[in-house]
């Protein structure tokens, strides 16, 4: 009796023993927050325009500045799975830096006399690299406009931001700062957010889309469960995750989700569909599972299609997982298991990472409990934690 209800239906007593009290409920809450997060976006929409005018998007696109996306680990593959959809509608260079790469490396990463616009993603704002990046290029370069997106009130990067006119810090709504130790709901939403920035000027045009994503997720939900409860009962001890474009970042948080709430039981690696070729798929074998987020893309399916016929001709994994855009008949005899969302079509792969990455979640909270493992607390040996600890920050 392990489905998401059943866990849900628990005792609070019951959900502390099994460290259950917060992870099931932060991914179950996920659809109905984003349309939380979209009302904290428009509360906050006047200022926030303000502020990325006076950062220059406004001016013509060959003066624009530079957008680095950052964060460090599932912040950092928010901004991957945000990074095209941004530069297509802001029509500027947009890359998604870790801040772990600018903190040892940043001098390399700017170039004199260019304008720069750091967005900064955060669940705790509490991080010390993230810190300690912004807090450098406050002082070596003040030129730099930061707008920090954080699910922490009170997070240090919030208050920062208080005293620094070139910084701006929007809150997302309390329920979304995740408490279990795997970032779930909060990369979600600040996804979500990532979204309206890039739609800022048209925000009453990507509500329509956001609601075709709420509908979806609420139904993918049950159908995300039940799959990764029944891959969890297979015991493979690998997965392998796969998407193109934005999707890759969903297959790239994915693997770190199922790594974390298993402590590394379950070995798992993320690639593109035409990177898998180049070396990583001799890692395949048949222990393996594989979960393909499949493109709404004609041109990028093509390509998928083929690694998948490829996949299944040799026999080189346990079972495979599709998760597409919407049904497609041509996906039958690919998989053992083909999740189809229904979404409209033409609905782009830009706006699914929310709405995908909850099948990876979905298998690292079941893989976890498969394992024996609190999903909550899944380090037994506090290898890793909430928030990083321990970081010496070096001048």
């Amino acid at each position: 009796m392990n489905s998401l209800p059943s866990l849900l239906a628990l005792s609070p007593d019951e959900k502390k023993a099994s460290g259950l009290l917060h992870t099931p409920k932060e991914i179950a809450q996920q659809p109905e927050t984003w349309l939380a997060t979209y009302r904290r976006f428009r509360e906050r929409q006047g200022e926030i325009q303000q502020f990325l005018q006076s950062a220059g998007l406004k001016w013509d696109p060959a003066r624009r500045p530079t957008v680095f996306l950052i964060g460090a680990g599932t912040s950092d593959y928010i901004g991957r799975s945000l990074a095209q959809l941004l530069r297509r509608c802001w029509r500027c260079e947009v890359l998604p830096v870790p801040s772990t790469d600018l903190l040892t490396h940043a001098e390399q990463w700017l170039l004199p006399g260019r304008n720069y616009l750091w967005i900064s993603f955060s669940r705790s704002g509490e991080s010390p690299e993230g810190l300690a990046v912004v807090e450098k290029a406050l002082k070596m370069h003040p030129g730099i406009h930061h707008l920090i997106v954080t699910c922490n009130a009170q997070g240090k990067m919030r208050l920062m931001a208080e005293r620094q006119p070139q910084m701006l810090a929007v809150a997302l709504p309390d329920e979304v700062n995740d408490r279990g130790l795997a970032m779930t709901s909060s990369f979600s939403n600040m996804a979500v957010f990532g979204q309206c920035l890039a739609h800022i000027d048209g925000i009453e045009g990507y509500e329509k889309t956001l609601r075709q994503m709420v509908d979806a997720g609420a139904k993918f939900l049950e159908t995300a469960s039940v799959c990764a409860e029944a891959l969890a009962k297979r015991n493979c001890t690998k997965v392998c995750f796969i998407g193109s474009g934005p999707l890759k970042a969903v297959a790239t948080e994915s693997a770190l989700k199922v790594l974390e709430l298993t402590a590394g039981r379950v070995q798992t690696m993320s690639e593109s569909a035409l990177g898998l070729r180049h070396g990583p798929m001799a890692a395949l074998d048949d222990q393996t599972a594989l979960v393909a987020f499949l493109s709404g893309e004609a041109k990028v399916l093509g390509y998928e299609m083929d690694l998948l016929e490829e996949i299944g001709r040799k026999r080189l994994v346990k079972t495979r997982v599709l998760v597409t855009a919407m049904p497609d008949s041509r996906l039958k005899g690919l998989a053992e298991h083909v999740l189809a969302h229904a979404l409209p079509p033409g609905f782009g792969d830009d706006y699914r990472p929310p709405l995908d990455v909850i099948l990876g979640q979905m298998l690292g909270l079941f893989f976890s409990l498969h394992y024996g493992l609190k999903p909550d607390c899944p380090s037994p040996n506090g290898a890793i934690s909430r928030v990083v600890q321990g970081v010496l920050i070096h001048s």
